[in-house]
């Protein structure tokens, strides 16, 4: 972790796990390119963007996504997104961000199950855990919710959460047992899901941001293009025990 100014060491401080965990697995994306042991890229085209893989980055100790428009298949927009290998379950997912970028950008981070195809699949998984979603037309709230995708679809706890500008870098978490999910934001839960009845399996981590319609955007801000969402690092905890 680059502690270079006071405010990360504040930062650093909220990114605790809560008790009990230790460190399995990270990426603190200090390198100069992308960890391929590590992750895949998301390769669909989806709403309003095709996702490519020129459009990821390693930048000053960060994952960077940029966002373009150009025609990417037949699609008008170019976004980005990578999906780990390893997969995961039961335990305590974090990742430091932020957004930047003008209306009609669909960032997130969130854990789902991967069919190895590039994009969202849902026959590969039971549940998906959304730690954030962004529609970039309004920087000052964001969703968390939680779908079951094993027959019937349901999506469950969905919840908007306010936000001092997601321009700037917050801490999102995400602690999943086989009774709960709950969900962080810079150390503090702000919401609480009852899972203990969901079938569960083991999940991908992503980090993406596609051009969408999604949050009621009615189009993508050209004036604020090329964008760019930045992730500082993505880790994984497990029980201690």
């Amino acid at each position: 972790m680059r502690l270079l100014f006071p405010l990360l060491l504040c930062c650093a401080a909220l990114a605790a796990p809560p008790a009990g965990y230790k460190l399995k697995w990270a990426d603190e994306f200090d390198g100069s390119k992308l960890d391929a042991t590590k992750w895949v890229y998301r390769t669909d085209s989806k709403h309003w963007s095709t996702q490519k893989a020129e459009n990821v980055a390693l930048q000053k100790g960060s994952l960077v996504l940029l966002l373009k428009k150009e025609q990417a298949g037949d699609k008008q927009y170019a976004g980005a997104g990578v999906i780990s290998r390893p997969v995961f379950r039961f335990g305590y997912y974090e990742t430091r961000f932020r957004i930047l970028a003008g209306k009609g950008w669909h960032s997130s981070f969130w854990m789902m199950g991967h069919d190895g195809s590039g994009g969202t699949g849902t026959k590969s998984t039971a549940l998906e855990l959304d730690v954030i979603e962004n529609d970039s037309i309004n920087l000052n709230s964001y969703g968390v919710n939680l779908h079951k995708w094993v027959d019937p679809h349901v999506s469950y706890g969905h919840k908007n959460v306010p936000v001092v500008n997601l321009g700037e870098f917050h801490v999102f978490g995400c602690e999943y047992t086989a009774g709960s999910v709950k969900y962080f934001l810079d150390g503090q839960v702000v919401q609480t899901v009852d899972v203990s009845k969901l079938p569960h399996g083991d999940l991908s981590i992503w980090l993406t941001s596609i051009a969408s319609f999604l949050g009621k955007t009615d189009a993508v801000d050209e004036t604020k293009l090329p964008g760019r969402v930045e992730y500082e690092y993505v880790r994984f905890y497990e029980r201690a025990n």
